[in-house]
């Protein structure tokens, strides 16, 4: 596997982004990124980023999660941010995702986490805490959903996913300006091309629309269904905190409360924005997670 490394420097003097960097090595060739802020004895809430984002999109939130006494982890995922990227759209297969994260969970030896993931942060997340289980105990989902194809997807997606597998063309920053309403700054925009400095480093970005499952057959299916049958006996808290201005994942939150036992009587929150709504809204999305936590930080 040809790994390559986003030289540091096209990281400085990002806007609101002080964190210090620090990393995982996975493998001898493989490292994540991850921030790491806020009490380093309190328990961890774990925030995943989606396609095609990286950390940066929780910028807004993790001082202030930080700031409320509670441990923030945010991963770059392999491919993201400051993590490494292997070269080869192949390299991206669900079954590494799962396997990068999976590695770095149990590294850091992760107990009583809470679970924040967005867009495809949600598919990974998701499952990643189906498979651990005792590590988190509670999960709060935003814009995302864990699909097994035995529904149609919307025709915006599906025209999203031709997109990434065949336009020599693959604007990132573009791309999260489209799921934001608010207009993004040239630095903000800058800064979501910083992980890319050519299109060799964006091989993750477009591996991620193919690995979703589009029918029942799909090879992906099978293991989001063996998530899904832990996550409807899943009893701890379970919030989704959804925006109405996102037609990919619309009605996701609803589909959820109904199959997940740990949502029954959560706070379920629509927020105003759009599909990256830690943009659009990070106050908010935050506030959601801090009241989630009171009764934790309490004890």
């Amino acid at each position: 596997m040809r790994i390559l490394r986003t030289d540091e420097a096209r990281f400085a003097g990002l806007p609101d982004y002080p964190f210090s960097a620090c990393y995982h090595q996975i493998s001898p060739d493989l490292r994540m990124h991850y921030v790491d802020e806020g009490n380093p004895a309190a328990a961890p809430v774990i925030m995943l980023h989606g396609e095609p984002s990286w950390s940066y999109i929780y910028r807004h939130m993790i001082p202030v999660i930080a700031a409320a006494g509670h441990r923030v982890l945010a991963p770059d995922l392999i491919g993201f941010g400051k993590s490494d990227k292997p070269a080869r759209v192949e390299d991206y297969s669900d079954e590494n995702h799962m396997a990068w994260l999976s590695n770095w969970l149990e590294a850091l030896s992760i107990e009583n986490a809470t679970l924040v993931c967005q867009n495809w942060g949600s598919l990974l997340g998701l499952r990643l805490a189906a498979s651990h289980q005792r590590r988190f105990s509670r999960i709060i989902v935003a814009n995302g959903m864990l699909p097994t194809g035995d529904h149609r997807p919307p025709a915006i997606f599906r025209v999203w996913k031709a997109f990434a597998s065949h336009s020599p063309w693959f604007p990132v920053s573009r791309l999260i300006q489209l799921g934001t309403e608010r207009t993004l700054s040239n630095t903000e925009l800058a800064a979501y091309e910083a992980p890319f400095p050519d299109a060799r480093y964006k091989a993750g970005a477009r591996a991620f629309p193919a690995l979703i499952p589009t029918s029942p057959q799909d090879p992906v299916s099978s293991a989001n269904r063996e998530a899904w049958r832990t996550l409807e006996k899943w009893r701890k808290p379970f919030i989704t905190c959804f925006s109405n201005g996102d037609p990919i994942t619309r009605g996701g939150d609803r589909h959820m409360q109904r199959r997940i036992p740990g949502a029954f009587g959560q706070p379920h929150i629509t927020l105003n924005g759009g599909h990256f709504l830690q943009e659009d809204c990070p106050r908010e999305f935050a506030r959601v997670i801090l009241d989630a936590l009171k009764a934790e930080l309490a004890a």
